[in-house]
């Protein structure tokens, strides 16, 4: 699918912020990227209802600020803000959990940076066994999908896309992108043998088939 999964994997800048909602402790996973298209094309695949499943997932409901939007088989939530062709925030809820997105599109050279920020309450428990990379891996291999529809304008083969991280080269991407998430949580103060751990056990959430059991 990538023909270089180490070298896309380490397209994206990545950051870990340490923050807060309401006196509640937060961890903010940041990843850059730019692309080769200017910034309303950028626009239009992140926010067009019939482009998004191209690179990402089927999405129904309200695409307008206050409205409610949910993946098929993923996250819903609610439009916060959209400033078209710059801002776009919205509530990312799953079961019983609520996270923040905010993507943020800029001119650069004659392409366009993507900064998208990913904001949640910190759970000892999933942060502790996977750190960063339990959100980060995932925004990686979405941006990357991303990056294939812009550059082919074709959509990307969602059995393909589903089937990738446990495929050689999507096990290097994995790897590599978890690793860099280690890399962001150390510079962000977290101890770097646990980091390091966190991420072995990111790869092996992403890589290892249903038919291998569930990671752990």
């Amino acid at each position: 699918m990538l023909p270089n999964p180490a070298i896309m994997a380490g397209l994206v800048t990545r950051q870990v912020r340490s923050g807060s909602r309401e006196g509640t402790p937060t961890k903010i996973a940041v990843a850059r990227r730019t692309y080769a298209t200017d910034q309303a094309d950028l626009w239009d695949a992140l926010t067009n209802a019939e482009r998004i499943p191209r690179w990402f997932l089927p999405v129904s409901g309200e695409l307008r600020v206050g409205g409610r939007y949910q993946l098929e088989g993923n996250a819903g939530g609610t439009v916060e803000r959209c400033e078209a062709p710059e801002l776009l925030a919205l509530t990312w809820e799953w079961e019983t959990q609520v996270s923040w997105v905010r993507v943020t599109l800029t001119p650069e050279g004659d392409g366009t940076e993507l900064e998208l920020m990913h904001e949640s309450q910190v759970d000892p428990e999933i942060w502790g066994t996977y750190g960063p990379g339990a959100v980060g891996v995932g925004w990686d291999l979405a941006l990357t999908g991303l990056e294939l529809h812009l550059s082919t304008g074709k959509p990307v083969d969602p059995a393909e896309g589903m089937a990738y991280p446990t495929t050689p080269d999507g096990k290097e991407f994995v790897r590599t992108a978890a690793n860099g998430w280690a890399d962001a949580a150390i510079g962000d103060g977290e101890d770097p043998a646990a980091a390091r751990t966190a991420a072995e056990k990111t790869v092996r959430f992403y890589t290892v088939g249903p038919e291998e059991g569930p990671a752990s």
